[in-house]
């Protein structure tokens, strides 16, 4: 299982942080990154939660 941000694509919104704060952070240069590569359980439900409610599609989780 893989969990990724596009840089390119993410305007550092944030609601990822939100939903999966233990997987995802907003960074001091206003983009997201993943500080939880290996989620599993509740963690990788929610990662894949964020990824599906990101608005410009920047999160991807591949099993």
């Amino acid at each position: 299982m893989t969990i990724r941000v596009d840089r390119t694509k993410c305007s550092g919104i944030g609601l990822c942080e939100v939903t999966a704060p233990a997987v995802f952070e907003v960074a001091d240069d206003g983009q997201s990154r993943v500080v939880l590569e290996s989620a599993v359980g509740d963690d990788l439900t929610v990662a894949k939660e964020a990824a599906s409610s990101c608005p410009t599609g920047a999160i991807s989780v591949d099993d």
